[in-house]
Parts: structure tokens; C-alpha cells; sequence
């Protein structure tokens, strides 16, 4: 019994919702109906809602877009601090331009009434070290003497020339320390641990591979001499040279120049290279390893 009540509550409460009225504008002098319309309280609150629904919406759009936020409490703070952080970092930056430019006038009215004095420019020396007349350095007896002495005791490790295995040269590409031709061929018998090159005057002389530089300067005998170590126990050695490009601890690029040949005479006509390939402390031919 007091279900069917209450669902015939709701039903006359859905009624009285949708239930139409009728409002009209009548003319007093004429008691003539001027405009009227139906509405039930349903379709009057939907109406409502959603006109309070696109003004709240309207005013939130104009209120982001415009500068009116800026009366917003807590909203203009944030923006002001951004702004003034921009403004502090770009006055320093000018600040610091401001006294650049003003040391710069300064040091040039200085200059130009005589009261500074212009820094001497000095030369730049590269590292290049150029050959004398190392004819007339003469090597003395002693040198001689343990020159002999050395030779002697390391001729008989140095005679047996051992072959370099496969997987020493894995993945080593050699490069010709210059464009020449081959004037006298390795041949350990008669202690000849290289190859003579015959090249072109002031020829760059290039590393064989990259390395670095374990000797550069000069020797009796041999001119200037610069010696690089290798990868997988390679040693290149580069004797007879006018200049030296590098220095010893340089690391050094595969194909990079390192030295200047010497001359072989005093026609100029013709330079010379004397090279050397050791492997693991012996001696081994150029030609089995670079392609001259």
C-alpha cells in the first residue's frame, strides 16, 4: 500500500514539473493578447541553468584573455616577479656591456695621447726545429767507441728478423711515408734495418700509422730523427730529415705530417728518407707491411 503512495507521489511530482503555464502580455487598452509562451517549471530551470552555465563560461574567457586577470588577487604577483627577473638579468648583461664599451674608450684615449705604451708583438715560433750544418758536428771517439760496442753486442738479436704474425696487422692500415722511389732495399745481413727513399725536395715525410712520438731531435750521422710507437708493438723511425713537425709525447693521426726530408746533395734536386718498421724490438722489412 505504501509503495503504490509513494509511486504515485513521484508520478504527480513529474507532473506538476512538466505541467505547462501559459504567460502572456495583454494590451490594457485593447485587452489583446500581445505575445505569450508555454512553460512548464522543468523547461524554466533548464533554461536558467544553462544561461547561468554560458555566463559563468563567458566571463572565465574574458577574464583570462584580457588584462582584467591582472585584478585577480594572487594572479598579478607571480607575473609581476617574472617580469622582473627578465628585467634584472637584462639590465646586468647591459651593465656588464656598459663597462666593456667604456674600458674600451678608455684604453683607446690612452693610446692616442701617447700615455700607454703598444705591447711588442713577438714572434711566434712553430714547432719546427730547422736543420743547421750538422756537417761540421763531428762524432767524438767515445761516441764512436760505444756505437761499435752496442752494434757488436745487439748484432746477433738483430740478424734474426722474425715474421710478423696475421693478427698482429689485423685491422692496421700502413701508410708510405713518402712518394719516392726505393734506393737501397732492407737487408739485415749487412746491418741495412730500412729502406732509402728517394723523393722530392722539402716532401712532407707521414706517419706510417697513429702512434706516438717516443724520440724527436737529432743524431750524428743520421740528421734529425723522430721515432713513433704503434699499436700491437710497431715502431716507424724516419732518419735523414731537414725539419721536425713534432715533438716527443705528440700523438700523431695515421698520414699526418711529422718531418721535412733532407737533402741529398747540394744540387737540390733530390731528397732522401731513410725508414725503418720494427715489430716487438726487431727489425722488419717496409715492404711486406706498405705499398711504395
Amino acid at each position: 500500500m505504501n509503495r503504490k503512495r509513494d509511486k504515485k507521489k513521484k508520478h504527480d511530482f513529474w507532473r506538476r514539473i512538466h505541467f505547462k503555464y501559459k504567460v502572456s502580455i495583454i494590451n490594457e487598452n485593447t485587452l489583446s493578447e500581445v505575445w505569450k509562451i508555454r512553460v512548464s517549471w522543468f523547461s524554466g530551470a533548464t533554461v536558467v541553468f544553462a544561461f547561468a552555465f554560458l555566463l559563468i563560461a563567458l566571463t572565465s574567457v574574458i577574464i583570462v584573455s584580457t588584462p582584467i586577470r591582472n585584478y585577480l588577487p594572487g594572479y598579478l604577483d607571480s607575473e609581476i616577479r617574472e617580469e622582473a627577473v627578465r628585467s634584472a638579468i637584462k639590465i646586468d648583461s647591459l651593465e656588464r656591456q656598459m663597462q666593456y664599451q667604456t674600458a674600451y674608450l678608455s684604453n683607446l684615449k690612452l693610446a692616442l695621447e701617447g700615455k700607454v705604451i703598444a705591447d711588442s708583438v713577438l714572434s711566434v715560433t712553430d714547432s719546427t726545429h730547422v736543420l743547421g750544418n750538422y756537417d761540421l758536428l763531428y762524432a767524438t771517439d767515445v761516441e764512436k767507441k760505444y756505437n761499435e760496442e752496442f752494434e757488436e753486442s745487439e748484432k746477433y738479436n738483430l740478424s734474426s728478423v722474425p715474421s710478423a704474425t696475421m693478427s698482429s696487422v689485423e685491422g692496421l692500415t700502413f701508410f708510405p711515408p713518402v712518394k719516392g722511389l726505393i734506393l737501397h732495399r732492407f737487408n739485415p745481413t749487412d746491418r741495412h734495418y730500412g729502406i732509402d727513399m728517394v723523393t722530392a725536395p722539402k716532401e712532407s715525410v707521414l706517419a706510417t700509422l697513429e702512434g706516438t712520438v717516443i724520440f724527436a731531435g737529432y743524431e750524428a750521422g743520421a740528421g734529425y730523427v723522430i721515432q713513433i710507437q704503434h699499436k700491437n708493438g710497431f715502431v716507424s723511425i724516419y732518419k735523414n730529415n731537414a725539419l721536425l713537425l713534432k715533438r716527443a709525447g705528440d700523438r700523431i693521426r695515421t698520414g699526418e705530417a711529422v718531418a721535412i726530408v733532407g737533402q741529398v746533395d747540394d744540387t737540390h734536386s733530390k731528397a732522401s728518407l731513410y725508414f725503418e718498421l720494427w715489430y716487438k724490438g726487431s727489425p722488419v722489412n717496409p715492404e711486406n707491411y706498405i705499398s711504395f
